[in-house]
């Protein structure tokens, strides 16, 4: 009785997601199909969907926000506590003490001289907040009054609202929106596995860096205010550029002016083993902006950090959002940020993600389907190929289908273009890591051999 009682009240929640509920990103053919993921509990890494199926969480909740697993107590009472306290003040000069705590607590983690900290609602807002100050900094300042022009990436991600949206070049959800922000353009970007120009790794991050000069030239540097990249990009599933890119990225922006904004909303707070992707690299952009697993996902929340003197050439910075700040979402970024320098996450999240790398890629590194595997600190992607001579992609759903396989053994991974992707948790033990290597593995074969791939 209990079971079908179960039974029918997933039925029921599942038809009024269906009736009622907006999917993104996901064609509604596909829901009705694999019908909607409807969780209803969590514990460490583990989620249990409303059937009472268990699955272990390898994507820390899909957007790789999730960096201390669910259940957190001690985040959900700081929460509690500060919404008790004082849940909201406004924007504009009005401020909380976790908002400032927090901003000074930023500035401390960041590299260099990011001194001055913003606080939105999420990714999308902070790069909206990025361009902005990028553009106004070289009107207030003088030197690049007309300087509207933001140059981007082939497949680069940076959000969904407009401004945002005019820099991204993944997913399909630019063009559909157009026509939209001028004054973007987008230049080659590196990638780990394959390249359309057929050049070797550290050849190919190479021309990508000289292109940016290149594309500065051409749109006229007088007009160029800001060159905005993911220090590692998601597109098709962490793509690590060539050590020397970034450092020459670096320099390319201050011989002409530009200011560099590193988009860290994947990459930062631990995520890749450092508190951000630029200490990996040895850079300091000119703004840097967080969001995800600055508060594990407990509430939103993003930032950015610009230097002071890019803040200081503004008298006033004409943007404003409603929740700016919100004290709820700066006390779990005080909260969560305690239990990361108490629990030495930073130091534990590089080892073990040091630990998965090696144990997949000794499990499925010479898989015939398998083309590469790579990953730095607790961001991982296994890459599959038609052909391992000529690294030629799938073209058809392998890819999906072997994450699909996964799922039906409990593990959660996500598929991004030629690659899947893993985003563990940084609370992930060395066990959980063990049982979805196993599952990886056993899934990539099983679908190979379905398929008579091998």
């Amino acid at each position: 009785m209990a079971e079908t009682t179960v039974a029918s009240n997933a039925d029921a929640l599942t038809q009024a997601a269906f009736d009622h509920c907006v999917f993104p990103l996901i064609e509604r053919r596909e829901v009705h199909e694999g019908g909607p993921h409807i969780y209803a509990k969590g514990e460490g890494i583990v989620l249990t969907d409303i059937r009472g199926k268990t699955y272990l969480d390898m994507m820390s909740s899909h957007t790789r926000a999730n960096v201390m697993g669910y259940g957190n107590d001690e985040i959900a009472r700081a929460v509690y506590e500060q919404l008790k306290r004082l849940h909201y003040v406004g924007t504009i000069a009005n401020l909380g003490e976790p908002a400032i705590r927090l901003a000074q607590k930023v500035a401390a983690l960041t590299p260099g001289d990011l001194n001055r900290v913003l606080f939105v609602s999420g990714g999308s807002e902070a790069v909206e907040s990025a361009i902005k100050i990028a553009k106004q900094y070289h009107v207030n300042r003088g030197a690049k009054p007309r300087a509207y022009k933001v140059i981007s990436r082939w497949n680069a991600y940076h959000g969904a609202t407009m401004g945002a949206l005019a820099v991204t070049d993944w997913l399909g959800t630019r063009t559909i929106a157009e026509p939209g922000v001028p004054g973007s353009s987008f230049i080659p970007a590196p990638t780990s596995y394959r390249n359309p120009f057929g050049l070797d790794y550290e050849a190919y991050g190479a021309f990508c860096a000289e292109y940016l000069e290149q594309q500065i030239l051409h749109e006229g540097p007088e007009l160029v205010s800001a060159f905005i990249a993911e220090p590692i990009m998601q597109a098709n599933g962490v793509q690590i550029p060539p050590p020397a890119y970034l450092p020459r990225v670096r320099a390319i922006c201050d011989k002409y002016e530009v200011l560099l904004i590193l988009d860290e909303i994947i990459t930062g707070f631990g995520r890749v083993g450092q508190w951000f992707a630029a200490h990996h690299f040895g850079i300091v952009p000119d703004i840097i902006t967080m969001a995800k697993a600055i508060t594990a996902g407990y509430m939103p929340l993003g930032a950015v950090a610009a230097r002071t003197d890019v803040i200081e050439a503004m008298p006033i910075f004409r943007h404003v959002h409603t929740f700016m700040g919100h004290l709820a979402g700066t006390a779990a970024a005080n909260c969560n940020i305690a239990i990361y320098e108490r629990e030495n996450l930073i130091q534990k999240g590089r080892d073990n993600g040091a630990y998965f790398l090696d144990a997949l890629q000794q499990a499925v590194g010479k898989h015939p389907i398998v083309g590469q595997v790579r990953g730095l600190g607790c961001w991982l992607a296994v890459e599959l190929t038609a052909d391992r001579k000529t690294k030629a992609p799938f073209a058809d759903d392998t890819v999906k289908a072997v994450v699909q396989r996964m799922r039906k053994h409990g593990v959660l991974g996500s598929p991004i273009g030629d690659a899947f992707e893993l985003a563990p948790s940084l609370i992930t033990t060395r066990a959980q890591y063990d049982a979805a290597t196993e599952v990886i593995a056993r899934s990539i074969d099983e679908v190979a051999r379905a398929r008579r791939l091998v």
